[in-house]
Order: structure tokens, then C-alpha cells, then sequence
């Protein structure tokens, strides 16, 4: 086959691949818009009860007026910056533990019992524990973000590290490769996708654990808001607690995908 066809193949598929992208987004936005008149539809004609449900365009005066006056952007800043915090603390503490794990032949079969009841147990449940141990305040919020996020890390890891063909590291190793060589030759690079997809899972667990941290103990924050707008009956602002939430949280994800992207194409 001539070059030009070769070239004119890699054109055609690029452009079917940017049609096809285009295609998603735009069914997505416009499911995401067809969801927000129907149910701005259905408050208007009173088939949902709105002091319950409220509506689209109550919930953006409401987010609109407390941007402007400036009422909600720390709430923002603090459940941002915590979650943040237990992001990164979870991932490379999961990282680490499971790089030891693997190390240790004899650590792995000690310790491998009990992350699986470790992974098994509801972490929320050690709120109070981390309350009473750390204080009522930011150290106990982040630790919950962790916490939620470093089992399930470093169990994925761990097996990622264990599932390696073995067949790669025989090879480095009749070649004189120690330890060391072996995990930063062969087994970091074979998982790196894992260990990127795992950051995409832990974003979400990091966004539970802060927010019932706040829930719990935190005078700041977007779970603070979804607490006290239960607690004065205004569902409003929950609901735009909520939509925030879920905008920071997408936007850190497609940061991460990115990143995943980019790094996936240098390891290829």
C-alpha cells in the first residue's frame, strides 16, 4: 500500500473519530438540557412539589446570588482544598503501602487478609473516630477523604504489581537486575495504566469522604450546606451544594483523564 493511501486511510478514520466524539458530547448536552426542562417544566405546572424538588432556574438564582455576594465561594474554597488534600494523600499512601506489600513476599501474606476486611468495612463509620483522635476540624476531614480512598488504592496496586508477566521479570533478572531494577524496569511502567485509572476512581471516593466528614463535624464547606439547608428546610440549597459538587468533581475527573491521556501516550 502507497504512502498517500496510508495517509489518506489515517485522515478518514481521524475524521470519523472527531464526528464521533462530537456526536457524544452533543447527545449528552442535549439529554443534560432535555432533563432541566422537564423538570423546570414539570415545577412550573406544580407536578413536583418545589419546596421539595425546587427547580433549575431557583437553584441558579440562588447560586448566582451567593456567588455575587460572596457567600459561597469559601464553602467552595474549603471542601475544594480538602478534598484535594485527601486525593493526593490516599493515592500515594495506597501507592506506598502497596509497593511494600510487594516488596515483602512475607508482609504480602500478612497483610493480605486484612486489607480484604479492611476493603470490606464502611470507612464513613470511622468518623468519630478520627474526630476524637484528630480534633473537630480540617485534619479529621481530610483523614475521612483518605481513609475512603487508600484501601481500595493500594489493594488494586498491589494486584496490578502481582499480575506482571512473569516472563519480563525473568528476563531482567538473568540479566543481573536487583530488586530495585526489577519494580522501577518492569513493574512501574507495566502499571501505570492502572495506577491512572485508580486516581480516576479515587476522585469520586475522596469527594464522599470529605463530604461526610463535613457532614459530621465541619462548620465550612459544601457538606456543611447540605446539612444546614436540610436543617432549615431549604432544599434549594441543597440541591445547589449538590450541583456544585458535581461540576468540581467532573472537572477534576477530566483533569485526571487528561493526564491519564498524556501519560499513557509517552508509555507507549
Amino acid at each position: 500500500m502507497q504512502s498517500n493511501e496510508v495517509r489518506q486511510i489515517h485522515r478518514n478514520y481521524l475524521r470519523q473519530a472527531a464526528k464521533q466524539r462530537y456526536l457524544i458530547v452533543t447527545t449528552q448536552i442535549v439529554l443534560l438540557l432535555l432533563f432541566l426542562g422537564i423538570w423546570e417544566w414539570l415545577a412550573r405546572i406544580e407536578a413536583i412539589n418545589v419546596l421539595i424538588f425546587s427547580y433549575p432556574s431557583k437553584i441558579l438564582q440562588l447560586f448566582w446570588s451567593q456567588i455575587v455576594d460572596g457567600s459561597l465561594l469559601p464553602h467552595i474554597g474549603m471542601t475544594v482544598l480538602e478534598t484535594m488534600i485527601g486525593f493526593v494523600l490516599g493515592t500515594l499512601f495506597g501507592t506506598m503501602i502497596a509497593t511494600i506489600i510487594w516488596w515483602s513476599p512475607f508482609l504480602s501474606r500478612v497483610l493480605e487478609p486484612y486489607l480484604v476486611v479492611a476493603n470490606s468495612m464502611p470507612k464513613v463509620a470511622l468518623g468519630p473516630v478520627f474526630i476524637v483522635g484528630l480534633g473537630p476540624g480540617f485534619l479529621s476531614i481530610v483523614a475521612m477523604g483518605c481513609a475512603i480512598s487508600i484501601i481500595i488504592t493500594t489493594i488494586v496496586i498491589y494486584t496490578s504489581f502481582k499480575e506482571v508477566n512473569q516472563n519480563y521479570v525473568k528476563v531482567v533478572r538473568t540479566l543481573g537486575a536487583n530488586k530495585r531494577q526489577i519494580f522501577t524496569m518492569v513493574i512501574l511502567p507495566a502499571t501505570i495504566p492502572t495506577i491512572l485509572s485508580t486516581l480516576k476512581v479515587n476522585v469520586g471516593l475522596s469527594w464522599v469522604g470529605v463530604i461526610v466528614g463535613e457532614f459530621l463535624v465541619s462548620q465550612k464547606g459544601l457538606g456543611y450546606l447540605i446539612i444546614y439547608g436540610f436543617q432549615v428546610f431549604n432544599f434549594t440549597l441543597v440541591l445547589v451544594s449538590l450541583f456544585i459538587i458535581a461540576i468540581v468533581a467532573t472537572l477534576m475527573y477530566q483533569g485526571v483523564a487528561f493526564l491519564e491521556r498524556r501519560l499513557t501516550s509517552q508509555f507507549k
